[in-house]
């Protein structure tokens, strides 16, 4: 069964009317990203970036994961998928994909202040009430924070994600600028005989010493697209 390894980001999302950070009237308009994306925002006003996340959950209740979403998560009849996601919402496990790598965090969950990546700390919040107040408590004593990686921060998840692009045969890159590293740097670890797939409907820079077939569509149409193209795999 060929490996078949999906890096997905905020224009994944955006058909399930995610708002994404860095499109005109996207979040970071409303806010500056120092300010809520930044372990020194967070330190510099804790309250601020808690509110910031909990109104982020309340929004993700109200969607579904769409067309896109459950296309990728279709695949797995076919191929050994993994999906890389940028992104911090549930979506593509709500859409029934059962081997996912967030790279930054996830939103559903609320981790210690003092060791974010302890496993022992790492909660899920409950869906019917997904907030965190200042003076929950995760288990070592310290104030609960989002379980996001934000600026500032190491992205502890990008070894093992390395090694899936490393191993992939197929690589689709869905809905990213490649504008946010580490993880736009995956794709140069990809081998020579791996085929790499972007969907997004507007130009994204690529190595141009990568051979990158390029649908430009949006995820739910480009996806479409690429399982006619999958159908020869």
């Amino acid at each position: 069964m060929k490996k078949l390894v999906f890096l997905t980001g905020a224009g994944m999302s955006a058909e399930s009317g995610i708002s994404t950070f860095r499109d005109s009237n996207g979040l970071w308009e409303q806010y500056r990203v120092e300010d809520v994306a930044s372990i020194e925002g967070y330190w510099r006003n804790p309250e601020l970036v808690q509110e910031f996340y909990n109104e982020r959950r309340k929004q993700l209740s109200t969607v579904s994961p769409c067309e896109g979403h459950r296309i990728v998560a279709s695949l797995e009849d076919r191929f050994d998928v993994t999906v890389i996601t940028q992104n911090v919402d549930n979506l593509h496990e709500r859409a029934g994909s059962t081997n996912i790598i967030h790279l930054h965090g996830e939103l559903m969950k609320a981790t210690s202040t003092n060791n974010p990546n302890n496993p022992n700390c790492i909660i899920t919040l409950p869906e019917d009430n997904p907030v965190i107040k200042m003076g929950d408590k995760a288990k070592d004593g310290s104030q609960l924070r989002p379980f996001i990686v934000w600026f500032g921060e190491s992205v502890p998840m990008i070894e093992p994600a390395i090694k899936k692009v490393i191993e992939a045969d197929i690589l689709v890159v869905i809905g990213t600028s490649l504008n946010v590293y580490p993880a736009a740097g995956l794709l140069s670890y990809t081998k020579q005989k791996c085929k790499i797939y972007l969907i997004d409907p507007k130009d994204v820079k690529c190595d141009a010493s990568l051979n990158v077939h390029h649908i430009m569509k949006g995820a739910s149409e480009g996806m479409k697209e690429l399982c006619g193209i999958l159908e020869n795999e």
